[in-house]
């Protein structure tokens, strides 16, 4: 039963990217581009995430457990540490430079392209150097 939720919940993830024009690089590049030209039209899509994160988490934390599991498991550490920030400015560097991160790019593999294909290799890439160095594999 948890798999079966995992793959509708992906399916449903993924149909919200590919919807919201998250798999379009173009379009993700020109709303990151502040000082630019800038596309203000993915401001619907985070104000859609904002406010359904805001509504789910109410009705979530209602609830003493999860559906599928014994407990609610969440990031206990609050604090900011240098590879934190470092792996966020890596993320948010990649993103910038090809408008892809994770979720779109993998929403985005039935229309393999090479920008895609090499965004696809460099993040993996990426997980395994990131593992190697911090020794956790």
């Amino acid at each position: 039963m948890k798999m079966l939720a995992g793959y509708v919940a992906g399916l449903l993830f993924g149909l919200g990217l590919t919807i919201g024009g998250m798999t379009d690089p173009a379009r993700v590049i020109g709303f990151l581009d502040v000082a630019g030209d800038w596309d203000p039209t993915l401001m619907g899509v985070l104000g859609g995430a904002v406010i359904t994160t805001f509504i789910g988490y109410r009705l979530v934390w209602r609830r003493g457990a999860p559906l599928l599991a014994d407990r609610f498991q969440l990031p206990e550490r609050r604090d900011l540490d240098a590879r934190l920030l470092g792996g966020a400015a890596l993320f948010g560097i990649g993103w910038a430079l090809s408008g892809y991160c994770p979720g779109p790019a993998v929403a985005s593999l039935t229309g393999l392209s090479w920008p895609l294909a090499a965004f696809m290799v460099t993040m993996v890439a990426g997980w395994w150097i990131a593992r190697r160095w911090t020794g956790r594999h």
